[in-house]
């Protein structure tokens, strides 16, 4: 029996989307890390429901509209972006390829995105931030001492990360069952290079009638005063991650944070929660352009971006697609990924009549079956 293929070195012509890449990275992963990868929370249900909220949702054409001269083009906390696709943070990177983040910066840096490093990244932050590179983003999960969460701040902003990303939405792990059947378990090589440390907090007593959840995992969780006192720590923007409920994304901003990553953490949390597109269009209305939301959770196709951004949000993050494409052809395989979204939404601009990203609204979508009004 023959292991996992290694990394290709061209792109086969039979790989021309995200689908794609899917099917071929069975192909090029052990099967434990491609339960960890593809897995989600219980039953799944979240999981499956990110990516079909966007099936469901139906595209109106319009025609003879001039877009000649349009482009995706667009600016988000002072970064000029050639298009709305951000590389979202996924940790562990070297479990889909020896060269882990380092080869995701440079397919970054190729497609001219913001690369958000995982809190849990295998490269330390340094090799990543580099004079010409891509511009990167750093994850920030609170810590179980201020001092500690400091500490990741201070590494950085020193490293020249140009934003953080605060996830808010996982103070403790979902029950991944796939996962759990497939017996995963990180390599003892495996380290996250970025984080502190430190000895956590002891937690609130052990033995009969103690909660492994409320008395143990939860007892050092971050609330809402956390990110308040995160946000004063730092000059970089702060976007919370992790937002479905519009009172979390008002709150968000009431801290001062930049803006929110509307999110269910790829359905790998609690499952049941809402697809995140469909949590999208309340927290859009709630903020009502006070800051930049961002979609993450369930984007495949360039068109599932325009969907997004109909619903009102200014950009969106890739996660489990472009490991998929760094396990099948790293730095080539992501930029290549990363091309053919930005075409597929270029092409979905043109065929419903929209020359700019600021162009697409709700109108673009098609509310049923009856002609749009």
């Amino acid at each position: 029996m023959t292991g996992p293929l290694p990394p290709l070195t061209s792109i086969p012509r039979d790989l021309v989307s995200a689908g794609d890449y899917a099917r071929r990275a069975q192909d090029h992963l052990p099967p434990a890390t491609l339960a960890y990868l593809e897995g989600g929370a219980g039953d799944e249900i979240t999981l499956r429901e990110n990516t079909a909220a966007f099936s469901a949702l139906k595209l109106a054409p319009r025609q003879l509209v001039d877009v000649k001269g349009g482009h995706t083009r667009l600016s988000l906390a002072g970064e000029q972006l050639a298009h709305p696709f951000l590389l979202a943070p996924v940790g562990w990177q070297k479990l889909f390829h020896p060269g882990g983040e380092l080869e995701v910066a440079r397919a970054a840096q190729a497609m001219d995105t913001v690369f958000a490093v995982s809190a849990v990244a295998t490269t330390a932050i340094e090799a990543l931030v580099v004079p010409g590179g891509a511009p990167v983003w750093f994850q920030i999960y609170m810590q179980a001492s201020r001092e500690a969460t400091a500490g990741v701040v201070r590494l950085a902003e020193a490293s020249g990360c140009r934003a953080l990303i605060v996830t808010v939405d996982a103070p403790l792990a979902g029950l991944r069952n796939r996962e759990q059947r497939a017996g995963f378990a990180l390599p003892a090589h495996l380290e996250a290079e970025n984080m502190p440390e430190v000895q956590p907090i002891p937690a609130a007593g052990e033995g009969a009638g103690v909660s492994r959840v409320f008395d143990q995992a939860m007892h050092t969780a971050p609330t809402w005063k956390d990110v308040d006192w995160l946000v004063r720590q730092t000059r970089l923007p702060v976007f919370v991650k992790g937002i479905l409920h519009p009172d979390d994304a008002a709150r968000a901003v009431e801290t001062g944070a930049a803006g929110v990553v509307v999110s269910n953490h790829g359905g790998r949390v609690l499952d049941t929660a809402p697809a995140a597109l469909h949590a999208l269009p309340a927290v859009a209305a709630r903020l009502n352009g006070a800051v930049p939301i961002l979609l993450d959770s369930g984007i495949r196709r360039g068109a599932d971006a325009f969907k997004a951004i109909a619903l009102g949000a200014t950009a969106v993050m890739v996660g489990r697609p472009y490991i998929h494409a760094l396990a099948v052809a790293g730095a080539l395989g992501v930029a290549h990924l990363l091309r053919t979204l930005r075409e597929e939404l270029e092409i979905t601009m043109a065929l419903t009549g929209c020359a700019r990203l600021a162009d697409i609204t709700a109108d673009h979508l098609w509310r049923g079956p009856e002609s749009p009004t």
